[in-house]
């Protein structure tokens, strides 16, 4: 009788499992056909779209770097994106790797304001660089640069490339990517509509960042003779390449370090077995009379 009941209690709690898991996917079912995902659709899931494709001169084990590029890039940030953002991981001097001279250098920095002391009063005061400082904030403090930007702070860009998914590809993605929010958007989640004081940008995780759009106009940063003519998209692109550059400066160093290495270490495999079979050719694995098997 014991027995009976816990089977019926067995079976009634089976019974109660399997009701529940059919009933789980019934109600996921539509989600899951609409749009691949056991995960409840939103706004983000739905609008954000992977960074469109940048192909660099740097990309891949042979890339190098196009110092032109880097040097319009290093415009780009200086006119643009320098307003907002702090560049602290990378100093003046570090300009002398994209060509600069060390007198060209020198007088760059000068053209900066970094924090200082007056000698006269011992007081905190802006000096101009020098190529041993580091690229400055734009902001006194985190609290003030959240301030100014409808309480974001601007993230340093030294490392951006590394910190983020994507690379080159999301920062040049992100800088074109701006556009007005689509009807698609709020006619499926009209609780998403941007709020204000944010921009629409299908390439940031939250589709809306408190950033503006830093590259309005064709020709906001002026080329010199000889570039390629400064369109949106190819001021992003340069100022993606240098923004890569900043994040690993020694990537060129270490592609051409790495495949003599590569080489010397295939040459040392090979010279190791054709050692091993030099040595070991003359001791040839005895045979025994009972089985025929061999017995080195």
């Amino acid at each position: 009788m014991i027995r009976l009941f816990g089977i019926s209690i067995g079976l009634v709690f089976a019974v109660a499992v399997l009701w529940a898991f059919a009933n789980g996917v019934v109600s996921v079912a539509p989600v899951v056909s609409q749009y691949g995902s056991f995960t409840e659709p939103t706004a983000e899931t739905v609008f954000h779209r992977h960074p469109k494709e940048l192909h660099l001169q740097s990309d891949g084990p042979l890339g190098t770097w196009d110092y032109a590029q880097l040097q319009r890039g290093y415009q780009v940030y200086k006119e643009v994106c320098s307003a907002c953002h702090s560049m602290k991981f990378l100093a003046f001097r570090d300009l002398e790797q994209l060509g600069y001279s060390p007198a060209q250098v020198k007088a760059e920095a000068a053209t900066w304001q970094v924090p200082g002391v007056n000698p006269d009063t011992g007081e905190a005061d802006m000096r101009p660089g020098t190529p041993i400082d580091s690229f400055p904030s734009p902001y006194p403090n985190k609290i003030a640069a959240a301030a100014a930007n409808n309480n974001a702070v601007p993230p340093d860009l030294s490392l951006i490339t590394k910190a983020r998914h994507g690379g080159a590809s999301y920062v040049y993605s992100l800088l074109t990517g701006f556009q007005p929010q689509p009807a698609a958007l709020l006619k499926e989640f009209p609780d998403a509509k941007t709020p204000p004081g944010l921009h629409y940008n299908p390439y940031f995780a939250n589709l809306n960042l408190a950033m503006a759009p830093p590259l309005t106009a064709e020709g906001q940063v002026a080329y010199g003779p000889g570039n390629p003519k400064p369109t949106i998209n190819q001021m992003a692109t340069d100022v993606a390449a240098f923004l890569t550059w900043t994040a690993e400066p020694k990537l060129q160093k270490r592609h051409q370090t790495g495949w003599p290495v590569l080489g010397f270490l295939l040459l040392a495999t090979i010279l190791a077995y054709l050692a091993k079979q030099q040595i070991w050719a003359a001791i040839k694995p005895k045979k025994t009379a009972a089985t025929g098997s061999s017995d080195a």
